[in-house]
């Protein structure tokens, strides 16, 4: 199928803003071009990608799966002609890293910034991966390390674990949901509710972690839907499909769209950087940043 670079990044921006105003903004666009890319992509697919209404827009069962094909997309484009522009300007060294899209914000920017800084001739590379796919990569030399959110299950005698970061988890709402206008939450009030959730495949260790700290609140999740991605959780929230429990960072990713609920006694996730027992010079420089 022939989709424009175009027409998929105007698709991305609505997709995880839920507004054609806000995605029109990002994109420094007006509107009717955007929705005109939007309905040129529903046209080539053959399925309508949202529903919308004056006031509300959600993704359909179709949109959402194609959101979840295609979300890795555009970071991957950007960092190929980055790639391309780094060998020019003959910048070889190389540091290859993953990370959830949970973990990505703005003090962690700022620790990649501090390291260019440091390194400037060293190249970056970023790789948005599952924990489970980071691991595997790691223990094959493909990644020099990964920012993989909890310690995982199991033992790796190959690699270390350094914390880096804490943070609570939140209820995450559809909006009009009756316990949205609650400023604070316990857990057991969503004993009742249908949840969607980060898959145990790949991530195990945090799938575990809401699972606990469920069953230490008194009941066990309801688990409709999983998705292998934080934030297609937190799209899918948006989207009217469950609750769910997830960091509070992932705010960002919904705006207006969802209602984060800060819950009483919230667990707090403990973020680890996982990296290789043998390790070069680049990725030493890297954790002295980084701690």
């Amino acid at each position: 199928m022939d989709y424009s670079l175009r027409e998929l990044e105007c698709f991305i921006a609505v997709a995880e803003a839920l507004s054609f105003t806000r995605a029109a903004q990002r994109l420094h666009l007006s509107q009717p071009p955007l929705s005109r890319h939007i309905r040129a992509l529903e046209e080539k697919i053959g399925a309508r990608l949202f529903d919308r209404d004056r006031r509300t827009v959600a993704l359909t069962p179709a949109g959402a799966l194609f959101y979840e094909e295609t979300r890795h997309l555009l970071p991957q484009l950007v960092r190929a002609g980055e790639s391309a522009r780094r060998a020019v300007r003959g910048e070889t060294a190389r540091l290859r890293l993953g990370f959830v899209s949970a973990v990505l914000n703005a003090e962690l920017v700022e620790r990649f910034r501090s390291f260019r800084m440091a390194r400037p001739a060293t190249q970056i590379m970023l790789h948005d991966a599952s924990p489970a796919e980071q691991l595997a990569a790691m223990e094959g030399g493909a990644l020099d390390g990964g920012f993989i959110g909890l310690i995982p299950p199991g033992h790796h005698l190959r690699l270390r674990f350094l914390p880096w970061r804490h943070e609570p988890l939140d209820a995450y709402l559809p909006t009009g949901h009756p316990l949205a206008s609650r400023k604070r939450l316990d857990l057991v009030e969503l004993r009742e509710e249908p949840f969607v959730a980060v898959s145990g495949e790949s991530a195990p260790a945090f799938a575990a972690f809401v699972r606990d700290a469920c069953r230490a609140a008194g009941f066990a999740p309801r688990i409709l839907l999983e998705s292998p991605r934080a934030q297609a959780v937190a799209v899918m929230v948006a989207a009217g499909c469950g609750v769910a429990l997830l960091p509070r960072s992932l705010s960002r990713t919904v705006e207006d769209a969802a209602v984060v609920v800060p819950l009483r006694d919230a667990p707090v996730v403990t973020h680890v950087f996982a990296y290789p027992v043998k390790r070069n010079d680049t990725l030493e420089t890297f954790l002295k940043v980084l701690q």
